[in-house]
């Protein structure tokens, strides 16, 4: 995998999940707990620029992506943020949203726009080793799930 969008996000060791056509690695940045970057393998720069079986295939994604933060980050909404400025390959932040705050291996980590848009610029910030145990627990509950 050369995509520079996922080598930006740290892949490999931020891998959560693959599937067919879409990478879920943990989003370093993160501004609620569980934040993932979801990357088409394709190479595309506009959405539409997807082949029909990427399509089909994000729904596979997507019910994996829910699965897991539902299970082990318990979000009360979710956002899929398209924005593509600075890396432009197709990619979503995903945002699990909440009230109150999360806490994991003595973070915390809040929803600091909650109930309204995410805030983006509030984030914990995981270095390499904590995003990639992040990494490896959602990979076990992805498996598990």
């Amino acid at each position: 995998m050369t995509n520079p969008t996922a080598v930006s996000f740290g892949y490999p060791d931020t891998r959560v999940a693959e599937t067919d056509y879409w990478l879920v690695l943990v989003r370093p940045k993160q501004p609620t707990f569980g934040a993932l970057v979801l990357i088409c393998k394709e190479k595309a720069e506009a959405f539409s620029e997807l082949s029909p079986a990427a399509f089909a295939d994000l729904k596979v994604a997507v019910d994996g992506i829910e699965r897991l933060l539902g299970k082990v980050v318990a979000y009360e909404k979710i956002n899929y943020l398209m924005l593509m400025m600075v890396d432009r390959d197709v990619h979503f932040h995903v945002i699990p949203r909440y009230e109150g705050a999360r806490v994991h291996e003595g973070r915390t980590f809040t929803d600091a726009g909650w109930p309204a848009a995410p805030a983006l610029g509030v984030t914990v910030d995981l270095d390499s080793p904590a995003a990639a145990v992040l990494a490896t627990l959602l990979a076990k509950d992805w498996s598990a799930a």
